[in-house]
């Protein structure tokens, strides 16, 4: 097939049909043709391998009859190493596929055949159901089985059996357990077995010798079998089959047997008695058991199991597989066990939620600890319908679990403690069901944001409630104001009248101590302000605003409470405070007023006082009491009013609180914003009953600033600046709690007064601001960028530990600043490179002063100024120049302001306070600074009351600078100002690490 047909010339003769196809049926098959091969067995020990080993040998028939081996081994049957070509082919393939059955092994019964010459192959540990088939396989082709003991008599074919268990059951009410061999179909009558072996490791089938039932000669030796049985045996139950072995059940034990292990053993062999004396008992199928143990504490412990029946006993079990030992591991039925658990079907997805059940819907495995609510939850609410669905076995008494959250009451009352006048206790009553409960635990559990509370006798009831939650935000507001006098103790002073009265809107206030109520009522009054005249010796004209602010700062001197006055700039804080001062002297007080400024606004108090009210008698301490040659009490004796500076108060600061002052006044406050600082401390400790805080930027940088000034005028609104950090200061700058932020705003009203020019002062010119962006000279940039990349490495690895680094890294960003402006303030070398921002100053100036204009101009930096004095006087533009280190300062001010120069060069440090200059119209700002307030107050030199024209501002910024992130790093701090003081929106708060990182970027 597949090959060409020959050419016709060359095609071979036709033969007929008969002579193709009839010598293939005629002639014998070469499978068949040959010799046969028969197979000896024999039983015997082996010195390779535990117990006995069935050996197979290869057989042919003898020349003289019967069989022998010749040269027959299990190794050469291979057609390629098979010498004996006479051999039956068809006996030879199936001897292969037995050798290859048995060398499947590989153990020591491979290893003994090996070493015994080839000659014999063990078959005790071959494969049962690939064994049989061989063996039916081998009767079909005619293969012999020969006994060995028994000169080669032939083997009956293989037998099936089953091995049974028999009990029968004694008199005294003992067992005896036997393994018995039924065979299904017996040949003839059965003799006396031996069992010699079993084969295979799952012991599929037993070898016995078989005696006659009247052995004689040589039959006395016993007839090797083969018998297949019906299920595999066990290891156990082949040692007693071997060792005809029969077990003992002593009297008393059989119940044990019967219950606990005969239903198992019916899964290994099948049990019967001979006797009719003994009955397996039945075996109900699985239930599915739920195990609750109650235990105090509000503890319960789950775990699931199975429940059998066996006879009339019952037996649970875990729901995990046992190890084989435990009671009731024989009876169980995993597949039954395993539909119960997954036909489970429970919508209960709070039992999931409790870990009772696992994500599947399924039985968890384990045991399951319930602690707490979730254990009143589990018995209240899942209990029951697991009753419905399930069979449970409990133990213990559970709690009376129930919700009391209808009957829950909240009362909060005040004590008066001691003689104290300023402090009272704080008291919370909280029942529930109509038990008294102690507010610490309900507290805390309020604090972890639980949701609901759990008592002793299983009652329960919701935190959730409106008034609790508000209630939880008042108490940890509380702690966090007391005063450390008492620790522990819930506190509440005089200042805070607004959380009072949120406790009040709750519903939950009690009794109050009559001391408090009379605190409360007047602070009240700060919201509801009388009508206060100004006083006769008072000669201003007091605008609506500024008599709104005298009657506010009367009431906060009538009550003895402190405040802030934070109005605008240029909107008259001094006269408010003069009018306060004279109404004060006016009711016979008889002590003085100390106010203190910063030195250059010292002698403008003194003007403003003899402006205002010329019967006062006030007096200025410019210098310290040593060399005065007197002390500060002769000093200012007969005086009403004395007036001195944040400087000489700190040098002085035993000679200032060795006296008491009828009351305090601090002019620009913010001077006093470090609390760990001298000045703040000894301000402290001046002994007045009243102090207040005059400033337009109350806070700058931070909340901690706000601090400093109210714990000097209103010390117990916030006493401890560490709890005011973590209760108010970290959420409102940090996490932007807006929330907290509404809190405080509302803390702060009664204390803290603040207009702004815009709210109050509409006849005021408007005041336009502007950004002048300035493109560095070519030369100026090169040296600008050089200087930018070889500090900005350094800088930024200073960053990672900017507290220990910060004067390093905030000098090197101030040299960043000045490069901005001038090369030549970072090196003299430079002072020939041209500055743009001067060229475009100069420019913007021929304008103004050709337009009749006068014009404010404030640098931060002395040595700029310097450069630009000298550029102007170059241009013959004349100018007025001050700073802090200028003696005659007061007439350098008042010569701008008679018009004797259209320029007034200023430092932003010199002229950020103290000065009225609402002559000129135009202010620039030659280099920005990322605190707005300190920005806003020099601005406001111009834009205040008194001005008539229109004001332009204009902040020169070089673009592509470290000054363009200033400007952007300023507005965010203005937004702190704003979110505090004027209702603004979420702030930022003090300059950052990441602030440093983002100049740079």
């Amino acid at each position: 097939a597949g090959r060409e047909r020959a050419p016709a010339t060359e095609q071979a003769p036709v033969r007929s049909w008969q002579e193709r196809l009839r010598p293939m049926v005629s002639a014998p098959q070469a499978a068949t043709a040959g010799s046969p091969l028969a197979i000896e067995l024999s039983v015997a020990a082996s010195a390779y391998a535990r117990g006995a080993r069935l050996q197979a040998k290869l057989m042919r028939p003898g020349a003289r009859g019967g069989w022998v081996n010749g040269s027959l081994s299990w190794n050469r049957l291979d057609p390629w190493d098979n010498r004996d070509t006479k051999l039956r082919e068809d006996h030879l393939e199936l001897a292969r596929e037995l050798r290859s059955l048995a060398q499947a092994q590989r153990g020591a019964a491979y290893l003994y055949s090996y070493r015994n010459q080839d000659k014999h192959l063990d078959l005790t540990d071959v494969d049962g159901a690939s064994f049989w088939s061989l063996l039916d396989e081998a009767q079909a082709r005619g293969i012999v089985l020969i006994d060995a003991g028994r000169g080669g008599a032939e083997i009956p074919h293989y037998r099936t059996a089953e091995l049974l268990l028999d009990v029968t059951v004694d008199g005294d009410g003992g067992a005896e357990v036997r393994p018995v061999l039924r065979e299904h179909d017996p040949s003839g009558p059965v003799g006396t077995r031996l069992p010699a072996l079993f084969l295979g490791t799952s012991g599929h089938g037993l070898v016995i010798s078989e005696l006659p039932q009247a052995p004689t000669g040589k039959d006395a030796r016993g007839e090797l079998r083969l018998v297949r049985l019906a299920r595999p045996t066990p290891e156990q139950l082949r040692l007693m089959v071997l060792g005809g072995e029969r077990v003992t059940i002593p009297p008393g034990e059989l119940t044990s047997f019967a219950t606990e292990v005969a239903p198992g053993l019916r899964n290994i062999a099948p049990i019967v008695s001979s006797d009719q004396s003994f009955t397996t008992p039945e075996v109900s199928p699985p239930t599915l058991l739920l195990n609750v143990s109650h235990q105090a504490g509000h503890v319960a412990l789950l775990s699931w199991g199975f429940r059998y029946t066996v006879g009339e006993d019952t037996i649970d079990v875990d729901l995990l597989p046992g190890n084989g030992a435990d009671r009731g591991a024989v009876i169980r039925d995993r597949a039954a066990e395993r539909a119960l658990t997954d036909a489970l079907a429970l919508d209960r997805p709070g039992l999931q939620e409790l870990g009772v059940l696992d994500a599947s819907a399924r039985p968890a495995r384990g045991v399951i600890t319930l602690t707490g609510l979730d254990t009143a939850r589990f018995v209240a609410e899942e209990l029951p319908a697991l009753r419905a669905a399930v069979e449970l076995q409990e133990a213990g008494e559970p709690a009376d679990y129930r919700d009391v959250t209808g009957s829950l009451q909240i009362e909060v009352s005040t004590e008066q403690h001691g003689a104290q006048q300023d402090w009272f206790d704080l008291n919370v009553m909280i029942s529930v069901g109509g038990r008294e409960l102690p507010f610490a635990p309900v507290f805390a559990a309020l604090a972890r944001g639980e949701t609901r509370l759990l008592l002793d006798d299983g009652a329960s009831f919701s935190l959730l409630a409106p008034e609790l939650a508000a209630l939880r935000e008042l108490i940890a507001e509380a702690q966090s104001l007391g005063d450390g006098s008492r620790p522990g103790a819930l506190r509440i002073s005089r200042y805070q009248a607004t959380l009072w009265e949120e406790l009040v809107a709750l519903g939950v206030v009690g009794r109050q101590a009559d001391a408090w109520q009379r605190q409360l009522e007047a602070v009240r009054a700060l919201e509801d302000l009388g009508s206060h005249a100004p006083p006769a010796q008072f000669s201003a004209e007091l605008r609506p605003y500024q008599q709104e602010g005298f009657s506010w700062l009367a009431t906060l001197w009538q009550l003895g409470l402190g405040g802030v006055l934070a109005d605008d700039m240029g909107l008259g804080k001094t006269v408010q405070a003069l009018a306060l001062i004279t109404h004060a002297l006016e009711s016979g007080v008889d002590q003085p007023f100390l106010v203190v400024a910063p030195t250059s606004v010292v002698p403008n108090w003194l003007t403003e006082a003899a402006r205002f009210a010329p019967d006062l008698e006030a007096r200025a301490i410019t210098d310290t009491h040593r060399k005065l040659g007197a002390t500060i009490a002769d000093t200012t004796a007969g005086a009403q009013l004395i007036v001195t500076s944040y400087t000489l108060l700190r040098i002085d600061a035993e000679q200032f609180t060795a006296r008491r002052w009828a009351g305090v006044l601090l002019d620009e406050a913010q001077h006093v914003k470090n609390h760990n600082g001298k000045t703040h401390q000894t301000v402290r400790r001046v002994e007045a009953p009243f102090k207040l805080a005059v400033t337009g930027t109350p806070l700058e940088n931070n909340l901690t600033e706000l601090w400093a000034l109210l714990s000097i005028v209103a010390p117990g609104l916030f006493p401890d600046p560490k709890q005011f950090t973590e209760f108010w200061a970290r959420p409102i700058e940090r996490d932007r709690d807006a929330e907290r932020l509404a809190a405080l705003r509302r803390r702060i009203r009664p204390l803290i007064k603040r207009r702004t020019k815009e709210l109050v002062a509409a006849e005021l010119p408007p005041k336009q601001e502007q950004q002048l962006g300035v493109e560095l000279h070519p030369r100026h940039r090169k040296l600008y960028d050089t200087h930018l990349q070889r500090e900005r490495k350094r800088i930024l690895g200073l960053l990672a530990d900017f507290d220990r680094n910060r004067l390093t890294v905030l000098s090197a960003i101030t040299k960043l600043r000045q490069l901005s402006l001038h090369a030549g303030l970072v090196d003299d070398a430079h002072m020939n490179v041209p500055s743009a921002k001067i060229e475009e100053l100069l420019e913007q100036l021929e304008d103004v002063v050709g337009g009749g204009h006068r014009a404010l101009v404030f640098s931060q930096f002395t040595g700029f100024l310097a450069v630009l004095r000298a550029r102007l006087d170059a241009e013959a533009i004349t100018h007025c120049y001050l700073d802090g280190s200028t003696r005659n300062r007061a007439k350098v001010i008042d010569a701008f302001k008679q018009g004797e120069a259209p320029v007034f060069l200023i430092s932003l440090k010199a002229g950020g306070a103290g000065l009225n200059l609402a002559e000129a119209d135009y202010v620039f700002v030659l280099d920005p600074w990322w605190n707005p307030a300190v920005e806003a107050q020099a601005i406001d030199r111009s834009h205040r009351l008194g001005q008539t024209r229109p004001v332009m501002v204009y902040r020169l910024v070089s673009q592509n600078t470290i000054e363009e992130k200033v400007v952007a790093l300023a507005q965010r701090k203005a937004e702190l100002f704003r979110g505090v003081m004027d209702e603004g929106d979420m702030f930022s708060g003090q300059i950052t690490a990441s602030d440093i990182a983002g100049l740079l970027a």
